[in-house]
């Protein structure tokens, strides 16, 4: 009988959209899946569900990363639960619409708490343990096209993926000697909650100024965490993975500009 442990995949905002379906795709490459959820805690239960009808164990807590520290200690107690942690993956996020000469300080905070302090916490805590292991690790950022070109209206929301993407790279230097590789995936328009729309829409939905013509199916962005997650990933790190339709190839956000 063997004795080796199971892997352990922490995925944040895991109650719905691109968390949810990395939770489900990664159950199916034998990850156990620790889900965290900050205001949807039914979502997070049909998540564990989900990772539990694919054989593998789920364990569920609240996060919330606007207070970036006491997340930090809600995901030590999701580690804590399993014993270890192989993959983490960063899907929290918010946004507050507002350009420059109208974002509030607060707002701005209140953005980069969740988008890159939250990460950056999340991040040590789960690279320290990996390290404590010695076995290596993966840890995946979920930023997005705007991490590489802005969206007009949305000042902080850029400025905070453009900060996780550098965080992206600054991590995968200094964690590569540990075996933890970090890369990032930055998708464009999703078929998401978050969007307004289910993953149906995601081939029902037109997009004419997408040059795909539709947006993205949340298993289009899941598998390419998965494959980073996987053994044959070993050579990648610090990259930004675009997954978008063709978005910024034609970027039509900037028509009328």
């Amino acid at each position: 009988m063997s004795t080796q442990q199971t892997k352990v995949a922490v995925i944040t905002a895991s109650d719905s959209g691109i968390g949810s379906r990395c939770a489900e795709m990664l159950a199916e490459q034998g990850f156990d899946i620790g889900i965290t959820w900050r205001s949807d805690e039914q979502g997070a239960q049909e998540t564990a569900r989900k990772v539990r009808d694919k054989g593998q164990r789920a364990e569920i807590i609240q996060l919330d990363l606007s207070d970036p520290q006491q997340g930090g200690k809600s995901l030590q107690q999701l580690i804590d639960k399993f014993g270890r942690i192989d993959v983490l993956v960063n899907n929290a996020g918010t946004n507050v619409k507002a350009d420059f000469l109208d974002i509030k300080f607060e707002d701005w905070r209140k953005i980069f708490s969740v988008d890159v302090d939250g990460a950056l916490i999340c991040g040590q805590i789960a690279a320290r343990k990996m390290v404590e292991q010695g076995e290596g690790g993966r840890i995946v950022n979920i930023t997005s096209v705007h991490e590489h070109t802005p969206l007009p209206g949305s000042v902080a929301y850029t400025a905070a993926k453009h900060a996780l993407g550098g965080l992206t790279k600054a991590m995968a230097l200094s964690l590569l000697p540990h075996k933890i590789l970090v890369n990032a995936v930055a998708p464009g328009a999703i078929a998401t909650p978050m969007n307004d729309m289910s993953d149906e829409d995601a081939h029902k939905v037109k997009m004419p100024d997408i040059p795909a013509g539709r947006p993205g199916d949340t298993r289009e962005i899941a598998s390419m965490v998965t494959w980073l997650c996987s053994e044959w990933a070993t050579y990648t790190t610090g990259q930004s993975f675009i997954v978008d339709g063709g978005f910024m190839l034609a970027n039509p956000q900037f028509k009328g500009y």
